[in-house]
């Protein structure tokens, strides 16, 4: 997907002085059929490879704004950082672009929090929603405690979250000297993290830079990390699953639509979650990749899939990747 040119104006000053950084990708905003704004994860930027061919983008007549959420990359951070902050900053966001009434939202694995906050608050933005791996927070009222039970991931983060909420300087010093004797804790133990095909794609990726021991020294990148973690596990002040249908009566007229993408072989956030919420959830389409991990968003074929799903309505309820992308 190739950028657009450098806009010497990259960046938008919200209502309470904050700016956001961005980056246009795409064809050219006023020539768009589709407008979409990419929402990054944990550890990312709006530098983050989605992965679509460009004669698809160009055939389709998609342009896509990536954004650095709060905190990230060019981005200023937000002291005052919420789920409902994180909805407002895409509103802003596109408001301050001009990029229409309504717009695409794609969110990546934490980026998803980002997502439903906007389901949640600005419905009448979205034309359409998809989430790649998202993020699940096991204080949602609506997990079953059987699905919990045995799930050693509610534990660790439990006690992570308790550990960066009350004592964050000493989860800085453990963290930077105790938990990255190398380069980055995914780099250490990757099989702990990723399936076969995430390590591969590993293997020819920047990964995630903002998590290596050098960048985790920088206080602002450690706090900019924390806070994103405290929100998105924190209690929220709604469940997923008491969501109504974003799009009603959209459904026999548009492929106006909400998307969960989940891979089967994912160690970070697991399959039976995000099956349990979709089948609470009827107005979601969930789409399973058989041997994808936590990193589908980088397989081949997928990101294709995932924008032929959401914009063309195209019926795609599985899907088995091809290959792993490389990059030079």
């Amino acid at each position: 997907m190739a950028d657009q040119p450098p806009n010497p104006q990259n960046r938008i000053k919200l209502r309470d002085g904050r700016y956001l950084a961005y980056k246009e990708r795409g064809i050219p905003k006023d020539d768009a059929k589709f407008t979409i704004v990419l929402v990054h994860g944990f550890g990312s930027s709006k530098d983050m490879n989605f992965n679509v061919s460009q004669e698809f983008v160009e055939e389709t007549g998609i342009y896509f704004v990536l954004y650095d959420r709060a905190g990230y990359g060019e981005s200023d951070p937000n002291p005052k950082r919420s789920l409902k902050s994180e909805a407002s900053d895409v509103q802003e966001l596109a408001d301050g672009l001009q990029i229409g009434s309504r717009f695409y939202l794609i969110g990546i694995s934490m980026g998803s929090y980002t997502v439903w906050s906007c389901l949640k608050h600005i419905p009448q933005r979205l034309a359409g929603v998809a989430m790649v791996a998202p993020v699940v927070n096991y204080r949602w009222p609506s997990i079953p405690k059987s699905l919990m039970k045995n799930d050693y991931r509610r534990e660790v983060l439990k006690w992570s979250f308790w550990i960066a909420k009350y004592f964050p300087g000493l989860l800085h010093w453990w963290v930077t000297q105790n938990m990255f004797p190398t380069t980055s804790m995914l780099e250490k133990t990757p099989a702990n993290y990723f399936n076969d095909q995430d390590i591969e794609v590993l293997k020819h990726t920047k990964g995630f830079p903002m998590l290596s021991k050098e960048r985790l020294r920088e206080h602002g990148v450690f706090e900019t990390l924390r806070s994103d973690f405290l929100v998105a596990f924190a209690d929220w002040d709604f469940d997923p699953a008491d969501l109504p249908d974003p799009f009603p009566s959209a459904r026999e007229k548009s492929p106006s639509s909400v998307h969960i993408w989940q891979g089967y072989e994912d160690k970070v956030i697991p399959f039976q979650l995000q099956r349990c919420l979709c089948h609470k959830l009827a107005w979601i389409k969930y789409h399973e990749v058989s041997k994808g991990g936590h990193l589908i968003v980088h397989y081949e074929g997928v990101c294709d899939a995932i924008l032929k799903s959401l914009l063309l309505g195209e019926d795609l309820p599985m899907y088995k990747p091809k290959a792993v992308v490389t990059e030079p």
